[in-house]
């Protein structure tokens, strides 16, 4: 497929920390993918939450599937659009790398621990699985990937974390939070897959879980149009099947939107090249209506999914788990395996060992080093 000239080139990449002869057969963007579905923080993400913790069910999301999701919709965006598809995909597949088990409650968790040694954030712990933690080569840490890859992993970060990044790397991936630029169009346009996938997702599961019922969602605008049209379509349709094709709908819709919005950004704007399409604003976007839409299922997610009281009360236990893990390692770090032990920032070594940490795996470790066994109620 030809490249549209403001997408990223492979041949014209910014490089790799450490340089490698070229591969015969592949671009430096297919390696990086290949890569990332070969590691060890790849094959974790099977076990690892999205909102329903792993001992919840076997047909809910968890990271694995969720990133694959987000890779299918971000290769239907990035095509029409011209954009590079085999560096959408090495995001997208790698984006939650960094991600602790029981999702959001247990970074949440991480973080609090890691207040007084500089935080947790994911994004930057997705950084730096695929720079230092992965150990597969024998010459460097990490998977030594490209810069157009880590700069779009590298989601969100701090201003001390880009600060510390920039000593460490002068005009590297975190240069652009100190200089308020955008990361290249690809990186944008993940970012936005990752949101479509979320609200779709979270609906399914939601409604399989019977948290939230089909009633309930079908109230929100976005959802509820696709849930009428489909209706419209065809009467006879109830349940699972009417649920399945107004996600479906919907996902179609907020993805044409994306390819409408975001031509129209670059047919004003013109960007001459990856580069230039950096510095200008965000380029890769909603309509204001599909924003609007998009927020406001958000807000009901939060509110009926992410806040119900089942949720939360597993919430609690997963962010405890986390949090005595963290106590235990720190007072007595040869529980950790020997690479992490031996490591001097202790602190830093344990969030880097429970953040790797599959939800089964967190669990087993946290009865054998408490005696105490949590989280073994499931949702029927």
């Amino acid at each position: 497929m030809t490249l549209a000239v403001f997408a990223c080139d492979a041949a014209r990449t910014h490089g790799r920390q450490h340089p490698e002869t070229p591969a015969p057969t592949r671009t430096e963007f297919q390696r990086d993918r290949d890569r990332i579905v070969h590691s060890t923080a790849f094959r974790r993400l099977v076990y690892k939450t999205q909102v329903f913790l792993n001992h919840e069910g076997d047909l809910f999301r968890t990271r694995l599937t969720h990133s694959i999701e987000v890779a299918q919709l971000a290769r239907s965006i990035a095509r029409p659009l011209q954009l590079n598809e085999d560096l959408v995909e090495a995001i997208a597949l790698a984006h939650d790398l960094g991600h602790t088990p029981f999702g959001h409650a247990g970074q949440d968790a991480l973080n609090e621990c890691m207040r007084e040694h500089g935080g947790f954030e994911h994004n930057l712990q997705s950084l730096r699985v695929v720079d230092k933690l992965e150990e597969r080569y024998p010459v460097f840490d990490g998977l030594n990937l490209c810069f157009e890859t880590r700069e779009g992993i590298l989601k969100h970060c701090s201003q001390a974390n880009a600060l510390k990044l920039e000593a460490q790397d002068p005009g590297g991936v975190g240069r652009r939070f100190l200089e308020r630029t955008q990361p290249s169009l690809e990186a944008q346009l993940c970012n936005l897959a990752d949101e479509i996938a979320y609200n779709a997702h979270d609906i399914d599961d939601g409604v399989r879980s019977g948290l939230i019922t089909l009633e309930q969602v079908a109230q929100v605008p976005l959802f509820g149009r696709y849930c009428s049209e489909a209706r419209s379509e065809h009467p006879h349709l109830q349940g699972r099947r009417l649920l399945y094709e107004a996600i479906r709908r919907m996902l179609s819709a907020l993805v044409y939107d994306v390819i409408a919005a975001t031509r129209e950004r670059l047919d004003e704007l013109r960007p001459a090249d990856a580069d230039g399409a950096r510095a200008l604003p965000p380029l890769v976007a909603f309509t204001e209506a599909a924003r609007a839409d998009s927020a406001a299922l958000k807000r009901f997610l939060f509110a009926n999914l992410y806040r119900h009281s089942r949720v939360m009360e597993t919430t609690g236990q997963a962010q405890e788990v986390v949090r005595e893990l963290f106590a235990a390692y720190l007072a007595r770090p040869a529980e950790m395996q020997a690479g992490f032990a031996a490591r001097a920032d202790t602190a830093r070594a344990v969030a880097d060992y429970i953040a790797g940490m599959t939800d089964r795996y967190a669990l087993r470790e946290h009865e054998r080093l408490t005696g105490r066994r949590l989280l073994t109620a499931t949702i029927p």
